[in-house]
C-alpha cells in the first residue's frame, strides 16, 4: 500500500501464478492496531512502546540476523527497537523474516538488552501477492513504514504452506477474519504474536 513496499525479485522461472489480495479494511486495521497496542512480552513496556513508530527499510539494508538483503526476499519482514541501539549503529534492528526477527530478539534479551517495540509486516493492511516459485508458495514482502504493526496487535499463522526468506515462517495479521481466511486456504495454526517463543520457531 506504500510506495516503499518492495515486491519480491523476479528470478528465472516459468510463468508464476500470482494472486492479488485486496485489503479493504487497511485504514481501519492500522488505526485499530495502534489504538489497541498494549504491553506484552514482544511489545515493550506500556506507554514507551506506543510512542515508537516503525521505520521504512532501505532497499540495500541487510538483515541483522542472517545478512541477506531484506528487500530481495519474499515474505514477512520485521524490526525491533531496543533501548540501546548502539549495536545496530543507532537504528532499529531490521530483518528479512519473522524467524530472523524473533531469533535476534531472543538472543539480544539473553544478552541483557531491552527491546522497546517489535514490528512485523501486517498482511491485513497491505495489498499482497501470493505466487508460486518452483514448489514453494511465497508472499510478497513490504518494507514501507505503513506496512508494519506492533506485535502486540498481531496474530501470526505458523506452519502454513507459505515459505519466507528463511524457509517456513510466521505470517502476521491484525484482523481475525484475515487470519481465518488465510488458514482456510494455506493451512497452519494461529497464535498471538506475543506468545511466540523459541519452541514455536523450532516447530516451524
Amino acid at each position: 500500500m506504500t510506495d516503499n513496499d518492495a515486491s519480491p525479485p523476479e528470478p528465472e522461472r516459468s510463468t508464476p501464478i500470482r494472486t492479488a489480495v485486496s485489503r479493504r479494511r487497511a485504514l481501519a486495521g492500522v488505526g485499530g492496531g495502534l489504538a489497541t497496542a498494549a504491553a506484552g512480552c514482544l511489545g515493550g513496556s506500556s506507554g514507551t512502546s506506543e510512542s515508537i513508530a516503525p521505520v521504512s527499510i532501505a532497499d540495500d539494508q541487510a538483515c541483522d540476523q542472517c545478512g541477506m538483503i531484506i528487500a530481495d526476499h519474499p515474505g514477512t519482514v520485521g524490526q525491533v527497537h531496543f533501548e540501546d541501539d548502539e549495536p545496530e549503529g543507532g537504528r532499529p534492528a531490521q530483518f528479512c523474516s519473522g524467524t530472523c526477527t524473533y531469533s535476534y530478539r531472543f538472543d539480544a534479551e539473553d544478552d541483557g538488552r531491552t527491546p522497546l517495540a517489535t514490528f512485523l509486516t501486517d498482511y491485513s493492511t497491505v495489498e499482497y501477492e501470493v505466487y508460486d516459485e518452483g514448489s514453494d508458495t511465497l508472499l510478497s514482502s513490504h518494507t514501507g513504514e505503513d506496512a508494519f504493526a506492533q506485535s502486540t496487535a498481531l496474530t501470526v499463522v505458523a506452519r502454513s504452506e507459505i515459505v519466507g526468506a528463511m524457509g517456513p515462517d510466521l505470517v502476521p495479521f491484525s484482523e481475525e477474519t484475515d487470519v481465518e481466511s488465510f488458514v482456510a486456504e494455506y493451512g497452519g495454526e494461529s497464535m498471538a504474536a506475543a506468545e511466540v517463543d523459541r519452541a514455536t520457531l523450532d516447530a516451524l
